[in-house]
């Protein structure tokens, strides 16, 4: 048993440390520095669906009116609009009204530069994936 009364199995051993210590210093200083990613879970919430993944690369490639949009994901034009939405109101898209007409694109291209490195990682560019 450990200290908090848990039977730890010889597979969880190997990935815990054997004695509770920790380095005070580093901890208060890296315990400053993560509070920057605070709010970033809900941008990986919005790309951790596949549609919005499919409308960003797809908004990457040019921009588009929702019926575009639409098409390409198999869906209506009102779930495209959701997606749209939700999108623009994490920032990661915008829109411009022309006419009766409504045309998104990516609102800058750090969200393309994060779909096109985790594609090289899924696709296994970078040695990860045998």
């Amino acid at each position: 048993m450990n200290k908090i009364g848990v039977k730890m199995t010889s597979d969880m051993k190997n990935h815990v440390c054997e004695t509770f210590y920790f380095d005070e210093e580093k901890v208060n200083r890296i315990k400053q520095e993560v509070v920057v990613t605070e709010g970033l879970g809900r941008l990986f919430k919005a790309l951790a669906d596949e549609t919005r993944i499919k409308i960003i690369y797809a908004l990457s490639r040019e921009e588009l009116c929702v019926c575009d949009v639409a098409q390409i994901i198999d869906a209506t034009v009102a779930a495209a609009s959701h997606h749209l939405r939700l999108l623009k109101n994490l920032g990661l898209a915008r829109s411009r009204k022309q006419g009766k007409m409504v045309f998104y694109s990516l609102n800058d291209d750090c969200i393309e530069t994060i779909i096109d490195a985790a594609l090289k990682h899924y696709k296994g560019e970078h040695g990860l994936r045998k």
